[in-house]
C-alpha cells in the first residue's frame, strides 16, 4: 500500500491509512473516497469510516471529504491530464502499478452513444489487488484427470475470491505441478479489466507464472480468439464469462483441442444455468469440473466441487 496506494492520496489520507492497525491493513480490500462524505474502508469483507481519531460504523462522527481532496487524488491519479487516460476512463477505472484498480464516478461525457470520458469525478474507489499464492492448492488435485488439466468453470458471487483462484491458478499451471504429475503447460489469459495479471502498460504486476502470455484490457471474446490464433495455448483463462460472443469463443477454443478456466458469477450451479449461454455451453459439454465458492468461512470458501 504505501508503494503503490500512497502516492496517489494527499497526506492528510495518508496519515490516517498509516495510522489503522496491523491486522486492518493486512485485511484491507477497498478505500472509498466521496465528495463531502467520510472516507470508508472495506477491510475483511465489512466496512467502517475512517478519521484522524481511527475507524467506527457511525458515519457522523467522522469528517466529510472535501471537493478539493478529492480533486487532489484525480490529479495524482492522472498526472493532472484526465485527456491522457481517456481510453481507459471509458471503462470506468485506471490500473495503478501493482495491479491496483482504481474506479471513478462522476458524470459521463457521451460522443456517438458511448461514453467518450467521465468529468466532475464524485467518487473514487481504490481496490487493492492481492496475491494470494497457493489459493489453489485444494482444488487443483480434483482439476487434473489422466495427466491433463480439465475444463473448468469457476462460480461465485461478488468479492468471494473466483479472480484469485483463477490467477492462482494460472500460475501453478505455468509452473507445472510436480506432485500432481503435471509439466508446465503454455498457459494464455485474456484479462479484459486488468484484474487476473493486473498489468500495468501491458505488463503483468502479479505471478501468472512463466509460461503465461496476457492480452490485456481487450474484449474477452476477442481476446480469447486472438491468443487462440497467435500464441498456441494449451491452457486459456478468462474471467466473468456470459455474453454470447463469450460462449462462442469458448465453444471455439474447446473444439481446437485448449483447456478453458473462466469464471461466472452466481451462487450455485443452477443460477448459472438458468441464463441461456451458460445453459448452451454446459449442455454442449463445455466444462468437466464446477467449482463453487462462498465468503460462508472467509474469502474463497470453496463449497462444491462438482464433475459434469
Amino acid at each position: 500500500m504505501e508503494r503503490d496506494i500512497f502516492p496517489v492520496l494527499p497526506r492528510s489520507l495518508r496519515e490516517m491509512l498509516a495510522a489503522l492497525e496491523d491486522e486492518v491493513c493486512h485485511e484491507l480490500e477497498e478505500i472509498r473516497l466521496r465528495v463531502e462524505r467520510p472516507v470508508m474502508i472495506v477491510a475483511g469483507g465489512q466496512d467502517a469510516f475512517l478519521g484522524p481519531e481511527g475507524i467506527g460504523r457511525d458515519p457522523t462522527r467522522f469528517y466529510q471529504l472535501s471537493k478539493d481532496e478529492l480533486d487532489r487524488v484525480v490529479q495524482l491519479l492522472t498526472k493532472g491530464s484526465l485527456y491522457a487516460l481517456e481510453e481507459e476512463l471509458r471503462n470506468g477505472y485506471i490500473t495503478l502499478p501493482g495491479g491496483h484498480r482504481v474506479g471513478l464516478v462522476g458524470q459521463g461525457v457521451i460522443e456517438g452513444g458511448r461514453l467518450k470520458t467521465i468529468k466532475h469525478i464524485s467518487g473514487i474507489n481504490l481496490r487493492l489487488s492481492r496475491q494470494v499464492i497457493g489459493a489453489a492448492d485444494r482444488v487443483l488435485p480434483f482439476l487434473i484427470e489422466g495427466g491433463e488439466v480439465c475444463q473448468t468453470l469457476i462460480i461465485s458471487p461478488p468479492v468471494c475470491g473466483k479472480t484469485t483462484l483463477l490467477r492462482d491458478l494460472a500460475r501453478q499451471l505455468s509452473w507445472g505441478v510436480p506432485g500432481l504429475g503435471l509439466p508446465g503447460r503454455q498457459v494464455a489469459i485474456a484479462d479484459e479489466r486488468s484484474e487476473i495479471a493486473g498489468c500495468y502498460r501491458g505488463v503483468p504486476q502479479l505471478d501468472v507464472g512463466p509460461r503465461t502470455d496476457v492480452l490485456d484490457g481487450c474484449p474477452k471474446a476477442e481476446g480469447m480468439m486472438i491468443l487462440l490464433r497467435s500464441m498456441s495455448p494449451q491452457v486459456l483463462i478468462t474471467d466473468e464469462i456470459g455474453r454470447p460472443e463469450d460462449g462462442a469463443a469458448l465453444a471455439e477454443a474447446a473444439n481446437c483441442g485448449v483447456t478453458v478456466i473462466a469464471t461466472a458469477h452466481g451462487r450455485n450451479l443452477e443460477e448459472v444455468r438458468r441464463r441461456p449461454v451458460m445453459a448452451n455451453l454446459l449442455a454442449q459439454g463445455a466444462f468437466r469440473r464446477v467449482v463453487v465458492l462462498s465468503r460462508r468461512q472467509g474469502v474463497g470458501t470453496v463449497e462444491q466441487i462438482l464433475r459434469l
